[in-house]
């Protein structure tokens, strides 16, 4: 049987799972730099699993345009490429209006306190002297709490798919953004939106929130 980890909210991972996060996250943050080589045995080593596991993820990561793998030559983490911005963004202005709108919706108690709590969080997190990691990383917890709060497993897999690859270009670009903790806060209205169960006002805010992301990227370039 297949060891199992448990994660901060109780749910109980395989060591693929496990090993498919931990790596996922390092490419979205660039700690895996865009083009630099994918090594199976380091990852495995630094991650305490064997080889199957991180295998596993690496062909789903590949599915989901992270990494990709050349004959002859190997594995590399996928370039971050500033035309895929206009293709990412036509997608997340129709779905995160939508996933905004079913959380408010569907979203449950236990839902609504993980989101109250990351409400807090982003209270002054301008002035809390967060760095830009820290930023991006609570960006990341509350998009994928608004998308596990649909309890739509196929729209949140598609959103968490296509955040990640914007948050690759939000921190080749984190240097030249004027604003960072501005758009992070931006949340704010939108957790109270959820919360309160009031979807209309949700997906608005939703879909201002990924316009202005894709302006300020352009503006930085």
């Amino acid at each position: 049987m297949q060891q199992v980890a448990t994660d901060p909210g109780g749910e109980e991972l395989s060591l693929a799972e496990r090993a498919y996060r931990a790596i996922r996250d390092r490419l979205v943050m660039l700690e895996i730099r865009p083009g630099a080589p994918i090594n199976e045995e380091q990852l495995a080593q630094s991650l305490g699993v064997g080889r199957t596991p991180v295998r596993e993820a690496l062909k789903r990561l590949q599915y989901e345009r992270m990494i990709t793998t050349y004959p002859r030559r190997g594995t590399f983490a996928t370039d971050v490429n500033i035309t895929d911005l206009a293709h990412i963004s036509e997608v997340r202005q129709e779905l995160e209006p939508l996933a905004a709108a079913q959380a408010a919706r569907r979203a449950t108690a236990a839902d609504r306190a993980t989101l109250t709590g990351l409400r807090r969080e982003l209270d002054g997190a301008g002035s809390s002297g967060r760095d830009p990691a820290e930023l991006m990383h609570l960006d990341l917890q509350v998009h994928r709490a608004v998308y596990a709060a649909t309890h739509n497993p196929y729209l949140e897999d598609t959103l968490v798919r296509h955040d990640n690859l914007a948050t690759r270009i939000w921190c080749l670009f984190v240097d030249r953004l004027s604003d960072m903790a501005g758009h992070v806060e931006e949340h704010g209205p939108l957790i109270e939106a959820i919360v309160a169960g009031d979807p209309d006002t949700a997906a608005r805010l939703a879909r201002s929130h990924v316009e202005g992301f894709e302006q300020a990227i352009r503006a930085a370039i």
